[in-house]
């Protein structure tokens, strides 16, 4: 087999063509280190035009264990992001109250539950009302349990606001409401029981007329009460101590009928308003709107406004028996 014989190695002069320093490669020839920082073109070197110029080296991104071939004058590749082992991103996302199926159930929960506190109410009231050993015995000797009523009522009321595991986790949520619109019931029942049946019937009536107007004016109304809570603050402030000043006169100098319908007319425009307020809460496309799992808290408060806004109304327009 034929050795090919080597080049032999250049000198230091040669050598020092190659050189970009002018200091290092004219320690030895002056004229290689000129020679050295004239442009390729100058030196006679020509570059193949089949082949693009040389590109400076970019640092790849990391692309989870794939980086793709560098095309010179592309644009480099985006970087994509690690996914967590087990983590998968869902395949729906949407915010649940917003979705039109998930608040036509939610209003139709809440007013279902609250048909049926207003018919245990209204049958309350109509044993009250229509069985006369039974009124008689409620206004005779009923006091005791009217008051342990009441205290019932405080206790389940405060509990279902204030503590929202108990409103929210079933069945617990509706067996407290069932026992507060047992006591609330019996409550308004015994207060209609003091009163004429005619009296009690155009309560009734006035009250389902106001409550149906407020509710369709709650609903189309593009006024958004539910920013309105400043002022709803200040009238239960103003009601409260209008209500003292009235307990006051009415013990130093007896009843004022002008005070009682004024302060009557007061509690029957703030609970109609509290009415506005919640209804748009319930129904959605406000500022404050409730959650879908609050049908209780829902219920509850339109079932205040209800029955409150009835007992106003008796008290103002009624007739005692």
């Amino acid at each position: 087999m034929a050795a090919y014989p080597s080049a032999p190695p250049p000198s230091y002069d040669q050598a020092a063509v190659g050189y970009t320093n002018p200091q290092e490669a004219g320690y030895k020839n002056p004229q290689a280190a000129a020679y050295a920082n004239q442009p390729f073109a100058e030196q006679g070197y020509k570059q193949d035009p089949a082949y693009p110029p040389p590109q400076p080296a970019m640092p790849q991104p990391y692309t989870q264990g794939y980086a793709p071939p560098f095309v010179a004058g592309a644009a480099p590749p985006a970087q994509v992001p690690m996914e967590e082992p087990g983590v998968q991103e869902p395949a729906f996302k949407s915010n649940s109250f917003s979705d039109k199926a998930v608040r036509r159930s939610f209003i139709k929960k809440v007013y279902l539950i609250l048909m049926l506190q207003l018919l245990v109410t209204v049958g309350f009231i109509c044993l009250f009302m229509f069985i006369k050993p039974l009124k008689h015995w409620i206004q005779r000797d009923g006091s005791w349990l009217y008051y342990v009523s009441l205290g019932t009522f405080f206790v389940t009321y405060f509990v279902l606001v204030c503590i929202p595991s108990v409103r929210r986790k079933t069945p617990g949520n509706y067996i407290c409401l069932a026992v507060f619109t047992l006591a609330f019931s019996f409550v308004t029942g015994n207060i209609a029981s003091f009163y004429t049946t005619n009296s009690v019937l155009v309560a009734a009536g006035v009250t389902a007329l106001v409550c149906l107007s407020i509710s369709l004016f709650a609903i189309q109304t593009k006024i958004d009460f539910t920013m309105c809570s400043g002022l709803l603050f200040v009238l239960v402030m103003v009601l409260f101590f209008f209500g003292w000043s009235s307990l006051i006169v009415y013990h130093t100098a007896g009843y004022n009928a002008i005070l009682d319908a004024v302060y009557g007319g007061l509690a029957a425009l703030l609970f109609g308003l509290f009415l506005v307020y919640d209804t748009q809460m319930i129904v959605g496309g406000r500022k404050i709107e409730l959650s879908p799992e609050e049908y209780i808290s829902g219920a509850l408060q339109l079932y205040m406004d209800v029955v409150l806004l009835f007992l106003i109304i008796l008290s103002c327009f009624g007739k005692s028996s």
